[in-house]
């Protein structure tokens, strides 16, 4: 007896991106997080180095890729950061990795699906932060504050939809 698939084709299929997109896009969202907060303060509260690899780790649908992308985003912002050196490089790592598991089971391409996914996982992010500086490292001044976060994620939100919208068109099918 055949077996039926409920997951097109279209769906499973993994894109790739040209090697100047794939490191331009994470590099100008990491100077732009980095410069844009010090003018417009209010800014601080999205994230765009982490809307990028939520995006390249669902594009790709690959964990270890995900991952690998997350970290070195990750690792790169705290080099730009006053935060001890690894902590967004683990956090964006986990989330890339959780990112590129769902993009096989859930399809990532509808507005719907993209909006829940960047919001929790911007929640996921800030509980994962919070865990590393407050517990692992000892940080006592790191706070997590639920209102604050919750703001941040609808934030990443409205912001990662114009986003992801750019870099689909980037997208090579693979």
């Amino acid at each position: 007896m055949a077996e039926r698939s409920y997951t097109s084709r279209e769906e499973l299929d993994q894109y790739g991106f040209h090697p100047g997109v794939t490191v331009m896009a994470p590099l100008v969202c990491i100077l732009l997080q980095a410069m844009l907060p010090k003018t417009f303060p209010w800014l601080i509260h999205i994230d765009l180095p982490l809307i990028a690899t939520i995006f390249f780790a669902v594009s790709r649908r690959s964990p270890i890729a995900g991952t690998v992308t997350g970290t070195l985003i990750g690792l790169f912002q705290d080099g730009l950061t006053n935060h001890p050196f690894g902590v967004d490089g683990i956090a964006k790592g986990v989330v890339g990795y959780v990112a590129a598991s769902i993009g096989f089971a859930v399809d990532v391409d509808n507005i719907i699906n993209r909006i829940g996914l960047v919001f929790t996982l911007s929640m996921a992010q800030s509980g994962l932060l919070y865990v590393i500086a407050h517990w692992l490292l000892g940080d006592v001044s790191y706070r997590f504050l639920p209102v604050v976060e919750l703001i941040s994620a609808a934030a990443n939100c409205v912001v990662a939809i114009p986003m992801f919208a750019v870099l689909d068109r980037f997208r090579i099918r693979d």
